[in-house]
């Protein structure tokens, strides 16, 4: 398994779609195992022909992350288990000024309206200094609902924009 590394980033809700015609476009499906009142969460997610375990701990802007690339009989054995407890998502990953890149999620399902866009940094104080580009809205990197893992319980109590 991987050492846990450190995740900085910050999460927003999306304004106004960007023009997307040069970035990238990967349709990924993940469920939760744990729960989202859990400390810890653990996490299949499957992005076209790959499958990954993840770990993550801790909230805010920096968090913990461990991950794993798994085959697709592991996968699917685990599947089951995060039943009532998943996600779909067309995930576009394009690029910000200062050689930055953004990850914007476009929902599918129950929370087809919402769309969100992640930035992750390579320090604190860039991810403090950090100016969202026009398109961004309201930041919800503290906000518990807008984690996936919560997305997956109960979508219902978010609201898009």
């Amino acid at each position: 398994m991987s050492a846990e590394q450190q995740e900085i980033e910050r999460k927003f809700l999306v304004k106004v779609l960007p023009d997307l015609s040069a970035a990238h476009k990967t349709v990924i499906r993940q469920g939760y195992i744990t729960r989202p009142d859990d400390s810890v969460e653990v996490r299949l997610r499957q992005k076209a022909s790959q499958y990954f375990l993840t770990v993550k701990s801790g909230e805010g802007v920096v968090r913990g992350e461990s991950e794993i690339e798994i085959d697709q009989t592991q996968f699917e054995a685990l599947w089951p288990k995060t039943l009532g407890q998943r996600i779909e998502k067309e995930r576009w990953t394009g690029s910000l000024t200062g050689r930055l890149q953004y990850e914007l999620d476009i929902f599918q399902a129950a929370l087809t309206s919402l769309m969100l866009v992640e930035v992750e940094f390579d320090s604190t104080q860039q991810a403090e200094s950090f100016q969202p580009p026009g398109w961004f809205g309201r930041e919800v990197t503290g906000d518990k609902h807008y984690k996936n893992k919560s997305l997956a319980s109960n979508p219902q109590l978010v609201e898009p924009g």
